[in-house]
């Protein structure tokens, strides 16, 4: 039997605004939206089997902390596309910088930083 990851939870500045360039960028859309823990607010955004959940609190701050530095930090999101190309142009056109290409087996990649400071990974298997 094996387990498959349905979605991570993780904390942003705006979660609407976060959720609008993943839908931009890698054509998810948003799955549910609405109050959560602390007062806070979520908005799921993903596919139908799997997604991300975006948090924010009432006064959210950014740790100023490097995440590899950190136990428990998230370092990157690892996003597969069939079409590395054409995500890396609309990440360009969503306002971020891809870096860090790299092409080995079993697959090409990039990486990029959110505004949120989320760093991404982007490969392509094909």
């Amino acid at each position: 039997m094996t387990a498959t990851l349905e979605h991570t939870n993780f904390t942003v500045a705006d979660p609407k605004a976060t959720a609008a360039w993943m839908e931009a960028v890698f054509g998810w859309k948003i799955r549910w939206e609405g109050a959560a823990i602390d007062s806070g607010y979520t908005v799921h955004v993903g596919t139908g089997s799997s997604y991300l959940a975006l948090y924010t609190p009432p006064r959210a701050s950014p740790s100023g902390e490097r995440s590899y530095d950190v136990i428990g930090g998230l370092n990157h999101v690892g996003i597969v596309v069939e079409d590395l190309d054409a995500i890396e142009a609309r990440v360009i056109k969503a306002g971020f910088t891809p870096k860090s290409h790299a092409d080995y087996e079993p697959g090409k990649r990039f990486y990029f930083d959110d505004d949120n400071g989320v760093e991404f990974e982007v490969v392509s298997y094909k």
